[in-house]
């Protein structure tokens, strides 16, 4: 699995459950690796063949004018489930941190790991046509 990764992004939103934190914006720091089945571009040499970082960055600026979230678990899941699905990452880790929350810390903030769905199996061959003819009161084999 090939890991394209976004370390130290920041921006500025309104997130939080206390009451200063819900008129004025803060800081948040995002990281974020987003594993994909060995990537087509390391042969192609195509952008398109793999995440494009930029369009990624301007999804987090998106994400962080309009997300109406409190919790910072909740806006990490946010940023997971875009990757997953919006950018067809296989497996994700993002880290959300709010720095200098507290003047004896550093940083809070969460990390969070997810792995897409994995797709439905197909149904068996011939295994329908069986259950078709049951249904329809023949049984193969039977006369």
């Amino acid at each position: 699995m090939d890991v394209i990764f976004i370390e130290g992004f920041t921006g500025e939103t309104i997130i939080g459950i206390h009451d200063s934190e819900l008129h004025r914006t803060q800081p948040l720091v995002i990281d974020l690796h987003a594993g994909v089945p060995r990537a087509q571009a390391c042969s192609t040499d195509q952008i398109g063949d793999t995440i494009d970082y930029g369009v990624v960055a301007e999804r987090l600026r998106r994400l962080m004018r309009e997300h109406k979230l409190q919790l910072l678990e909740a806006f990490a899941e946010t940023v997971a489930t875009i990757l997953l699905t919006e950018f067809g990452a296989r497996w994700v880790r993002v880290k959300v941190v709010k720095p200098k929350k507290f003047d004896d810390v550093d940083a809070v903030g969460v990390v969070i790991e997810r792995t897409a769905a994995l797709p439905e199996p197909a149904p068996a061959q011939g295994r329908g046509t069986v259950l078709q003819l049951i249904g329809a009161g023949m049984v193969p084999g039977s006369r």
